[in-house]
């Protein structure tokens, strides 16, 4: 049997999410499972808030489990905690997916990557990452992070204005094999330990850490 889950984030842009759900999933079960994306812009009518995007979601992406992204931003993380749970009404297990501030913050770790997503691996500048103590702190980690891979594509002028550093941004989760340092943070350990207790829950077989 294959596990089905359904992200269903913030905006399109929170689709970089997929692969460190599969990345994480990946680590913490051997079933086999398959994630999609919940994009609910497709939809001639609109849900008017998370509650009803959960139930549309689940009757458009039918799962075993959800995954709820919310970005904290200026909020205590513990409310979209709360948010998140008074709102899923579907019957399902749910995890939550709250980065602290913005998801951009659990991509500023590979250097090499981001080089390459911004489509000039061999640069040398600095990038002014910030080490891995402060990503949780940062007031705008999307700036950060976009003001770096655009420090990495070097283009001047006219050519500057063409980079899209969003666009960036998501090739960038994808070349991203390995999220392991994502481990450090509290969000993303409570990320791993919630998502351990919903495989548990669900009566999927979960293997020891790795």
């Amino acid at each position: 049997m294959t596990l089905r889950v359904t992200l269903v984030t913030d905006g399109a842009s929170d689709v970089v999410l997929m692969p460190i759900l599969q990345w994480l999933m990946s680590r913490l079960t051997p079933q086999a499972f398959e994630i999609q994306w919940a994009d609910l812009r497709v939809l001639r009518d609109r849900p008017r808030d998370l509650a009803e995007r959960l139930a549309v979601a689940i009757q458009e992406y039918p799962c075993q489990l959800l995954f709820v992204h919310r970005d904290a931003e200026r909020q205590d993380p513990c409310v979209r905690y709360e948010e998140i749970g008074a709102a899923n009404r579907t019957g399902l297990s749910h995890v939550c997916v709250v980065p602290v501030k913005m998801q951009e913050a659990w991509l500023l770790h590979d250097e090499s990557a981001l080089r390459e997503a911004a489509g000039r691996p061999s640069g040398t500048e600095n990038l002014g990452l910030p080490p891995a103590h402060r990503w949780e702190k940062l007031a705008d980690p999307k700036k950060i992070l976009h003001d770096a891979l655009r420090a990495a594509n070097g283009a001047k002028g006219r050519r500057a204005k063409s980079f899209k550093p969003g666009r960036a941004a998501h090739r960038l989760a994808n070349l991203i094999g390995d999220w392991t340092a994502l481990r450090t943070l509290p969000a993303f350990a409570r990320l791993e330990a919630d998502t351990t207790t919903a495989l548990d829950q669900l009566g999927i077989p979960v293997e020891a850490r790795t």
